[in-house]
């Protein structure tokens, strides 16, 4: 049974990061949030779909192995890689991705809290299959009207809305196939990703046609990551600006672009309003005090605030 609801007692919120352009931070903000979400004491699970780039499986592993290596106690979520069909036929090769992940999801969907489901910047059946079962569909797009043609088209002269592109009304009928199969609605948030720190006529025009598509499509449009290279340093050890960054885990003194980052993540968290389970909440918060009587203070229960 692949639909799911966290309103029902024991299944899993799905949350799927989906864009079908790549670069966009799909795969950072999918682990960002899924190590949030076990900091906050919740059960995890991670589906990578991206059978041929397999970026979140990396970050996983390297996070994984970077742990290990270093002695860390790192977060990591129960994880799953869908394989690549190998055969000449696509029928065939999609019925063997499709199996994988159904099975991934029926392994985990009553025993976790959350799903998250990083999905490739193209589209494919699993992909799509992917949207339609999302309580939480997260799109990042960089902060620019190249990104934004993604979602729609705009007059030149005046900035206006004149359309919806492809992702958008996939997106869209993909909302609409959830709530006629089992009535659930899908909370679809638009994460502005690659701010820049200064203003600029670009952001403030990105901000206002995507406040205008909203209206037509339901979305919410949040603020996202800045522009950082730190986000792409954290790469080869499998790092997050949420976890506890010092030379042990960074080889270096951490900054205060480093501080300023986890701020933006942890209200990026708050933003999406995502349903926490309150005995993971009580486990967090034990966790926390504990921590804070070894002199290690973590405020991990307040990442996702509510």
């Amino acid at each position: 049974m692949l639909q799911t609801s966290h309103g029902q007692s024991g299944t899993a919120h799905v949350i799927v990061l989906g864009n079908e352009k790549g670069g966009s931070g799909k795969s950072t903000t999918a682990l960002h949030i899924a190590v949030a979400l076990l900091k906050a004491g919740q059960r995890v699970a991670t589906i990578d779909l991206d059978c041929r780039q397999q970026s979140f499986t990396r970050y996983i592993e390297n996070r994984r192995a970077w742990a290990q290596r270093a002695g860390l106690a790192l977060e990591v979520p129960l994880h799953c890689c869908i394989k690549l069909g190998t055969t000449m036929q696509i029928a065939d090769n999609e019925a063997v991705e499709l199996e994988q992940f159904m099975a991934a999801v029926v392994a985990v969907e009553n025993t976790c809290d959350f799903i998250v489901i990083d999905t490739p910047g193209s589209d494919s059946y699993l992909m799509r299959l992917a949207h339609s079962m999302a309580d939480t569909l997260v799109t990042p797009i960089n902060d620019s009207f190249l990104d934004f043609d993604v979602l729609g088209t705009v007059d030149a002269a005046n900035y206006a809305v004149t359309g919806e592109s492809h992702y958008a009304q996939m997106a869209r009928d993909a909302r609409r196939k959830r709530r006629q199969l089992d009535g659930a609605s899908t909370d679809w948030i638009v994460v502005r990703n690659r701010l820049s720190m200064v203003g600029s006529r670009n952001k403030m025009l990105v901000a206002e046609v995507l406040d205008q598509l909203s209206l037509q499509l339901g979305f919410r449009a949040i603020d996202g990551l800045a522009e950082r290279v730190m986000y792409r340093e954290f790469f080869p050890r499998g790092l997050t600006a949420l976890d506890d960054l010092n030379e042990a885990t960074l080889g270096r003194r951490p900054s205060m672009g480093h501080v300023t980052a986890r701020e933006e993540v942890t209200e990026l968290l708050r933003k999406l309003k995502l349903p926490l389970d309150e005995r993971g909440r009580r486990r967090a918060a034990n966790r926390a005090e504990w921590f804070a009587q070894i002199d290690k203070p973590l405020e991990v229960h307040d990442i996702l605030g509510g």
